[in-house]
């Protein structure tokens, strides 16, 4: 069984690795024995202790993942350094809150560039390689807001909504030749981007009354999650919308 979670002699790629959940997926990953390259516009220096604690192995590679033609050479260089990929996972995503009558086209595009465009390319890139190697593994993040509306979020909701109906779409194409394409649902995690909301009494209330397990999220909630998806635990599985929500959705 537990060659079934077994990721030594993998390579994985991950986006915006270098706090929160991006941090903790990849810790995670190197942990199951993966060797890990950092991809983001930020010095990782903070997960690349954490995974040389653990004694794994990674490598940064500096990126501005709001431009979608940084993703041949990500990959490029994920080969180069690591020597293959094996697993993506495409966690990178801004967001910008603004009513909906007042949103710029500068603010759509910028989350849409960021949150969708670009985790394409990084797979089509990635999946390029993976069926000249046999197969591999693509993990999106997605959001509840891939299933829910929201509000004052207008580019983040549709990007959200968009990067589901992708992975449902990449996992038809490419689950043939080997490549398993899924997401995980992130539900509200105690991380930087949900500071002042914890911050906030009322509002922090108001989220953990609809929270059944009565807590927000610790991103090392992610960690089996993205294991299991990366794995060949995982080889069935295609097009799926994993919720890490502490049954948030389910309510």
């Amino acid at each position: 069984m537990r060659e079934l979670f077994d990721l030594q002699g993998k390579v994985a790629a991950v986006t915006g690795a270098n706090t929160g959940l991006g941090q903790a997926m990849a810790v995670a990953l190197a942990e199951a024995g993966a060797k890990i390259a950092l991809v983001g516009r930020s010095e990782p220096a903070e997960t690349q202790r954490a995974i040389e604690k653990a004694g794994g192995e990674s490598v940064a590679i500096m990126a501005d993942l709001s431009k979608a033609d940084c993703a041949e050479k990500v990959i490029a260089e994920t080969v180069s350094s690591l020597g293959a990929i094996n697993i993506l996972v495409n966690n990178a995503g801004i967001i910008r809150r603004t009513d909906a009558l007042d949103f710029t086209e500068e603010d759509w595009n910028d989350v849409l560039d960021t949150n969708l465009k670009t985790p394409f390319f990084l797979a089509k890139a990635a999946a390029a390689r993976m069926v000249q190697s046999g197969g591999g593994k693509i993990i999106n993040v997605a959001s509840l807001l891939s299933f829910q509306g929201g509000i004052r979020v207008a580019s983040y909701t549709a990007s959200k909504s968009g990067l589901a109906g992708l992975t449902r779409l990449l996992a038809n194409e490419w689950a043939a030749r080997g490549i398993n394409v899924n997401a995980i649902v992130p539900g509200y995690f105690a991380t930087n981007n949900t500071r002042a909301l914890r911050s906030d009494a009322d509002r922090n209330r108001e989220i953990l009354s609809r929270i059944p397990a009565g807590r927000w999220g610790d991103p090392s909630d992610l960690a089996g999650t993205v294991i299991f998806l990366a794995s060949r635990a995982s080889d069935y599985v295609h097009g799926a919308m994993l919720p890490v929500d502490g049954g948030w959705l389910a309510r």
